[in-house]
């Protein structure tokens, strides 16, 4: 269906910049074209970031940070010193053509052997940069179409960080999409937290579709492992990294969730507090004396309760184990 514009209700006009409708509707948010049309409507006078805020229905931090956006995309320019007053910038010398004006850094080629070499400082690219690398790369384009239908609206920072795990770390399209997908899947969705694991994986060389699947079932099943022990041992706050480490060695070593489980139990018993390393030693020395499971450490117990007092003259036998499982439960 065509529309064409209702001039009837036409009064005083005011114009917009060509550069904001070819370069800025789909990289700024509704909050920053909101103030830009208040500002223009004010006719060149100041307004404050307060007076935005009133007139906008928006915060006055949002005003002040949607000012500084088309600040930095010359749209703006300060008429004093002081950031909150501010004034259009004429139209006549913002063309589209000052766009491709703008040197964007030259990605880094994607071959998986440079990427250890890759700088970790990251650079804030101005929304004209960004709209420049999207109009020239297909993958970038569509890399930041797929993660806004995944995300919503992104950020300034957000699309920062997607050129930079693209160009500066060299992650491929799908990868970048699958490590995406899993933030968004353990519900931890900052970009701070997105770039950590994708420098881990620029630094381990998953580089690839398959590898990057592989690594999202491994750290999913950590994840569902470390979960399940947050709840036995009845914990709040997610492990810190020294007992996340701990937990990495149990899985790795096979020990149950059941005998962990068991040890944190004997540890409360025996001390009264949480301690990681405690449980490590109890599960540590069951293991060295042959006990793998909640029901061999139970029959040691008991074995050791009804021998107490009692010297067992046999080597071998379940008077072995009970002086096993005695060393094991006093060693502490």
């Amino acid at each position: 269906m065509d529309f064409k514009a209702n001039s009837g209700v036409w009064g005083t006009m005011f114009g917009v910049p060509c550069i904001v409708a070819d370069n800025f509707l789909k990289l700024a948010t509704g909050e920053q074209l909101k103030v830009l049309l208040y500002i223009l409507r004010c006719a060149g006078r100041s307004c404050s970031d307060e007076e935005i805020a009133m007139n906008t229905g928006i915060s006055v931090q949002q005003a002040a940070d949607a000012v500084m956006f088309w600040e930095q995309v010359n749209v703006l320019i300060p008429q004093s010193p002081s950031p909150v007053s501010t004034i259009m910038n004429s139209p006549q010398p913002v063309q589209t053509e000052a766009v491709n004006e703008i040197k964007a850094p030259e990605p880094i080629p994607e071959q998986t052997e440079n990427i250890k070499s890759v700088p970790r400082q990251k650079q804030n690219l101005n929304p004209s940069e960004i709209a420049k690398m999207i109009s020239e790369s297909n993958e970038i384009a569509e890399l930041f179409k797929i993660t806004e239908a995944a995300l919503g609206t992104l950020s300034h920072t957000q699309q920062n960080s997607l050129i930079w795990m693209y160009s500066y770390l060299g992650l491929k399209l799908e990868v970048i999409v699958t490590l995406i997908y899993y933030c968004i899947s353990i519900e931890k969705t900052s970009s701070g937290y997105i770039e950590k694991i994708a420098c881990d994986w620029a630094d381990n060389d998953i580089n690839t579709l398959n590898a990057a699947q592989e690594e999202v079932q491994r750290l999913t099943m950590f994840n569902d492992f470390t979960g399940k022990i947050m709840k036995k041992f009845e914990m709040i706050r997610r492990p810190t990294p020294k007992q996340n480490e701990f937990i990495e060695q149990w899985k790795n070593a096979g020990f149950s969730l059941d005998l962990i489980g068991y040890a944190y139990e004997k540890t409360i018993e025996q001390i009264n507090k949480l301690s990681f390393d405690y449980i490590n030693k109890v599960l540590l020395s069951w293991k060295d004396n042959g006990f793998t499971t909640v029901k061999q450490v139970r029959d040691a117990e008991n074995d050791y309760k009804n021998n107490r007092g009692k010297k067992s003259k046999n080597s071998g036998g379940s008077g072995s184990d009970v002086d096993k499982y005695k060393i094991v439960i006093n060693k502490f």
